[in-house]
């Protein structure tokens, strides 16, 4: 006999300032989740929440859901109108939240969080445009403005604006697997996995008028993750120098090409070790990773277990699901 499914509550905390898109980027992307997620939004105060836009947004709920909420998404506002410090009805609201609650940040409500102390210590992102400030106001967090989001364990927070999509994405992935991710990517029309971080985003010169695209290189690639792949094997590809495909790359993706292979083998390692019933080695040897001793070493690197110990709890997750 089937279980019954659990739903897990996310509540989304608007804030004066806040933007519409960030607003409702959680409820877009775990309402499409087949009812595994219920969303709620709040404010500090139950009342409506001036948007950085031309109109204000009313909400359902006041700050006591929070302590009801099983995950707690704090949206962004704009740079504006972030706090030099916290106000008390923000401190307040925030210290409803459950110990065991798991907690988001999108874009600049990273400052909110730090303010809270709730980022002390923990590695964290935010905006590429806000990072300057963010040092300077909170030292004490060790900002990485590189990557799209961080998982720190209870703690997630995301860069700017459609980051807030990579991070919810990875949430239902890592709650419920990357078959349902994937399913949600789809319904919403947007990637499952964006390659990179930030770096890709930053303003920088435009490149010079007819400048070739890696792409077309990059999708060759994902074809052939099984087969040997070097820098000169994806320039020849690409019909770039060596020197010419690997600034081109950066500059594209955020990050190099041996990188980004690594980091899209263990991806598909992922989803194998979840959807098969392969053995290490096999998945090993489909992703392009010599030995399971390397995809181990990979995989124990990008998110800090073993193949053995992903499988386990993926397995355990679909369980507890059906």
């Amino acid at each position: 006999m089937r279980g019954e499914q659990r739903v897990e509550r996310v509540v989304v905390l608007a804030l004066d300032g806040v933007y519409p898109f960030e607003l409702g980027i959680p409820s877009r992307i775990f309402g499409a989740a087949d009812g595994r997620y219920e969303v709620l939004t709040c404010s500090v105060d139950g009342r409506p929440v001036r948007t950085c836009a031309d109109f204000t947004i009313g909400v359902e709920h006041g700050p006591e859901i929070l302590e009801t909420a099983d995950t707690v998404v704090v949206a962004s506002m704009a740079p504006a109108d972030i706090p030099a410090e916290l106000p008390a009805q923000v401190a307040a609201a925030l210290d409803r939240i459950r110990p065991d609650a798991r907690i988001v940040s999108i874009c600049t409500a990273a400052f909110v969080l730090a303010a809270a102390g709730l980022l002390d210590g923990r590695r964290a992102t935010t905006h590429w445009q806000v990072t300057d400030a963010f040092r300077r106001r909170h030292p004490q967090v060790d900002l990485d403005p590189d990557v799209l989001f961080v998982d720190d364990g209870r703690i997630l927070t995301s860069a700017g604006a459609a980051s807030g999509v990579d991070v919810c994405l990875h949430i239902v992935r890592t709650d419920h697997g990357s078959e349902l991710a994937n399913a949600v990517a789809r319904r919403c029309v947007v990637p499952p996995f964006r390659d990179g971080g930030q770096a890709q985003y930053i303003e920088q010169p435009v490149p010079e008028s007819g400048a070739a695209s890696t792409a077309a290189t990059r999708a060759w690639a994902l074809e052939r993750l099984e087969e040997p792949l070097g820098l000169a094997d994806l320039a020849a590809h690409a019909r770039m120098s060596l020197r010419t495909f690997a600034r081109r790359f950066n500059e594209e993706v955020g990050m190099s090409p041996g990188r980004w292979i690594v980091q899209q083998r263990v991806a598909r390692a992922r989803h194998l070790l979840e959807s098969s019933g392969l053995s290490v080695d096999q998945i090993a040897g489909r992703v392009g990773f010599a030995t399971g001793a390397s995809l181990r070493q990979h995989l124990h690197a990008t998110i800090g277990v073993s193949p053995q110990a992903y499988r386990r709890t993926f397995q355990a997750t679909a369980h507890q699901a059906r």
